[in-house]
């Protein structure tokens, strides 16, 4: 049996697909080598155009400091991991704690705003 999705929990679905997309842009922007790698360079704006479009969409319902803190903190934890995992950048146990507490904030703003 289907049932409806409630506003809020098709906002928070588009604010991840958002944080997704965000993480792929930023990674292919990295890739590019400034713009110098045409299909790189395609994928970062063609990402970044659907991460925007959809961090708006999802902004429609929920508050913007949380939505854009989401968001931005997404972003910021995959990339980061795709940093450690493919861009041979360091994973001190400080860095990998940072990370952690990104996380945990995330995970906070999500609790909180039910």
């Amino acid at each position: 049996m289907f049932t409806s999705i409630s506003p809020s929990s098709l906002a928070w679905g588009l604010l991840l697909i958002a944080g997704l997309l965000e993480i792929v842009w930023a990674s292919a922007m990295k890739a590019s080598e400034g713009f110098t790698k045409l299909p790189y360079t395609a994928l970062t704006f063609a990402a970044a155009w659907g991460s925007f479009w959809l961090l708006g969409l999802a902004l429609k319902t929920l508050p913007v400091g949380t939505a854009y803190a989401v968001w931005t903190g997404i972003g910021a934890v995959g990339v980061a991991t795709l940093g450690l995992l493919f861009f041979n950048e360091p994973a001190s146990l400080a860095r990998i704690g940072c990370i952690a507490l990104i996380v945990i904030g995330i995970l906070g703003l999500k609790a909180l705003s039910a």
